[in-house]
């Protein structure tokens, strides 16, 4: 449909052009199909210099045989057909021109389309490193910190091991210079009071170590008899 189209209004322009730049009581039929022919002729050419064999070959190929018939036209002084199909193949070549040109123009769209999906992948990709390089970044701090921690853990930890052997140390000290140290000989002083009147008797002991303390609950009578005894026993 929309090669019938531009067929059509190309046909119709082509004819028209041809009529008010080669008025009929100016020149003669042979001029008009002569210039039909240059002019069908130089719209093949730029045809196909854009591509249309490709990109419509059927239009093209078409333009080309009406140009052909034109020129046998001419040749044999048949000049209104000649007319006729220099302005057909004049009207193919446009519709070729026409959809080589819509082509490249989806071609330059599509290439203009790429690059700006390349780019927005390009900066993608870089906002995506960006993030990775911060992401390595953090990571990279937090291990610093984590390591900052470990040093001071460990530093605790031997502070705590020299106390401990420090406390060791001096507990060895302590043992040390106990056994070297004699023990105190511990000391049993008895004290016996004997009343005349009675048997009864009291006797208080205290044991302690160095020195002895005796301790009486009364004074005795004159007429008492007081014994003190006093043991040591070495340790």
């Amino acid at each position: 449909m929309f090669r019938k189209t531009i067929l059509a209004s190309l046909l119709v322009s082509s004819a028209m052009t041809l009529a008010i730049a080669s008025p009929a009581a100016a020149e003669s039929k042979k001029d008009r199909a002569r210039e039909a022919i240059a002019a069908a002729e130089a719209k093949l050419q730029t045809a196909e210099s854009m591509g249309a064999a490709a990109d419509a070959p059927r239009d093209t190929a078409d333009a080309r045989a009406a140009l052909a018939t034109a020129k046998e036209d001419f040749r044999t002084g048949d000049r209104e057909p000649a007319i006729r199909e220099a302005i057909r193949a004049s009207a193919l070549a446009d519709t070729a021109i026409g959809i080589a040109q819509r082509h490249k123009n989806d071609a330059v769209a599509s290439a203009r389309d790429a690059q700006q999906a390349t780019a927005e992948a390009a900066r993608n990709q870089l906002a995506a490193a960006h993030d990775q390089a911060a992401g390595a970044q953090d990571q990279a701090l937090a291990a610093q910190q984590q390591a900052a921690i470990a040093q001071q853990q460990a530093a605790d930890a031997n502070a705590r091991a020299a106390a401990s052997a420090a406390d060791a140390a001096a507990a060895r000290d302590a043992a040390a210079l106990a056994a070297r140290t004699p023990a105190a000989p511990q000391v049993e002083t008895t004290v016996t009071t004997q009343h005349p009147a009675s048997s009864h008797h009291t006797t208080h002991t205290k044991v302690t170590r160095r020195t002895t303390t005796t301790t009486t609950s009364s004074a005795a009578a004159p007429s008492d008899q007081v014994t003190t005894t006093t043991r040591v026993t070495p340790q």
